[in-house]
């Protein structure tokens, strides 16, 4: 399902997708594409614009939970500063794709998003392990909460997976691919380029450091490695 209120992008990428081996069903009003799933329309995979008529593109994916349509979400937007980006996977999309991408690319991400694997779930050994320690952090693997002292955190859902793989490797440099695939699950593209994916973790990163600065102004815990990546000091305080 491919909800996008501009009319041409919506003709010519349903067409694209057809073409491709899709069943497409476009909707211009996301009211619309609503209404097709309380009647019981569940397609494998919804594409949504980020700015849409009457209703947003976050609000649409809301939505759509409430209605129970548990398939994944793909914003395909010319919105592509990394905030949008973050916004949508924190909302529960599984990928965000700007669409000067062009058509070949687009049905690549689509294909990806219809078939991938989620990201490495922790071993049934570890279940019983919900809590890590480094310095003056504390993380709960089962509630994805993290403690700086005795303070919580309010760290996002994918912040807490950039936290808990960095302190999880507290002492080593951690690459920025490592970090975006902690996120978004293995081998996205996403940005300008080859290496665009940098640009979305820099701006996470330093949103993370901007939460636990707010809580501690001695915080340094957290080092950038340039060009490279980012390293939890082991006994960081």
């Amino acid at each position: 399902m491919v909800v996008d209120d501009d009319a041409l992008f919506l003709q010519v990428l349903s067409a694209n997708l057809r073409s491709a081996g899709y069943e497409v069903l476009g909707f211009a009003d996301p009211e619309q594409a609503l209404d097709s799933v309380r009647q019981g329309v569940r397609p494998g995979l919804y594409v949504l614009d980020w700015n849409l008529s009457g209703l947003d593109g976050l609000t649409l994916l809301r939505r759509l939970r409430e209605l129970d349509a548990p398939a994944p979400v793909v914003f395909l937007t010319s919105y592509g500063q990394p905030i949008f980006e973050e916004a949508a996977l924190d909302a529960g999309a599984v990928d965000f794709v700007d669409k000067s991408r062009g058509p070949a690319i687009i049905r690549h991400r689509l294909t990806l998003a219809l078939t991938r694997k989620p990201a490495r779930a922790a071993a049934p050994e570890d279940a019983g392990d919900c809590e890590l320690h480094v310095g003056n952090l504390s993380l709960s693997r089962a509630s994805k909460r993290a403690s700086w002292g005795s303070t919580p955190v309010p760290l996002s859902r994918n912040e807490f997976d950039v936290v808990a793989l960095l302190a999880e490797k507290a002492g080593q440099d951690v690459g920025y691919r490592q970090i975006y695939d902690a996120v978004r699950g293995y081998g996205f593209a996403a940005g300008a380029g080859e290496d665009g994916y940098r640009a979305n973790v820099r701006a996470m990163v330093k949103r993370i450091r901007r939460k636990f600065l707010d809580l501690d102004r001695d915080f340094s815990a957290l080092h950038n490695y340039p060009g490279f990546g980012y390293r939890w000091e082991r006994n960081g305080e």
